[in-house]
């Protein structure tokens, strides 16, 4: 009899033991704006090797990123901006959790070779876009936070208008910046984090005065799948050896 059950036993005991083994090696699934893409790319592969979890990343505009989270749609960690009230409050995630990853300006580039605008101050910019025949920005009707921070920056200026009138809007900043080194827009603005595009050059960041840096914040989900990865993940991403991997991409790491 013995020999009869035992490999039910054996079955039985198979059967607890995989769905805890599935759920540890589940991959850590992330969202994020596209705006921190560039640091991530190198940054996930380095926390895959060190943890041995691998991350599945999507990335799309801010405010996609910030409507799947309100939406309760399935990840383990969401990097979102501040302010994040409306995050905290949906319950989808962890409001403990939040870790601040870095921050970045929006800023200037024209194409390869050209001469490069004053962007010193304020005014230095109004004279700027005033003078450029065409501007391109991500369309900030998409959820783009780099579109609607600088569509700010023109409030604030007072020359909204004008600038919308000879603008030429990109669908993301690197289709933005494309825009630039294909010629079809002579200035062009998004993150500062998303110039690494070949055929322009980065002149650099918008002045505080007129434009403040996006905070970028990471949230475990209150309904993570894998949430001892997720906070593995949010604790490298945020560790002081993080830092150079933003810095490198025009970013300020929060550490």
């Amino acid at each position: 009899m013995k020999n009869v059950f035992r490999p039910l036993w054996v079955a039985a005991l198979l059967l607890s033991i995989v769905p805890w083994t599935v759920r540890a090696q589940s991959a850590v699934v992330l969202i994020a704006p596209g705006g921190i893409q560039a640091p991530f790319n190198e940054l996930l592969p380095r926390f895959e090797t060190k943890s041995g979890q691998k991350v599945q990343a999507t990335f799309a505009a801010v405010g996609v990123t910030t409507k799947k989270v309100l939406n309760g749609e399935s990840f383990d960690v969401a990097v979102v901006q501040a302010p994040y009230k409306e995050v905290v409050a949906s319950g989808n995630v962890v409001p403990s959790s939040a870790t601040p990853l870095a921050s970045v300006a929006v800023g200037v580039a024209v194409a390869h070779g050209a001469p490069k605008p004053d962007i010193s101050t304020p005014e230095a910019v109004k004279r700027m876009l005033l003078a450029a025949k065409s501007v391109t920005y991500p369309n900030p009707a998409l959820g783009s936070a780099a579109g609607t921070s600088f569509t700010n920056t023109l409030k604030e200026l007072g020359i909204l208008q004008q600038v919308q009138a000879k603008a030429v809007l990109g669908q993301t900043g690197a289709d933005s910046m494309d825009k630039v080194a294909k010629g079809e827009a002579e200035v062009g603005l998004t993150f500062i984090s998303e110039m690494d595009v070949p055929g322009i050059d980065a002149v650099g960041p918008l002045p505080a005065q007129i434009s403040n840096p996006t905070q970028l914040v990471g949230f475990v989900s209150s309904h993570a799948k894998n949430p001892v990865g997720a906070k593995a993940l949010l604790q490298s991403l945020s560790a002081p050896d993080a830092a150079p991997f933003f810095q490198k991409h025009r970013m300020r790491s929060a550490h």
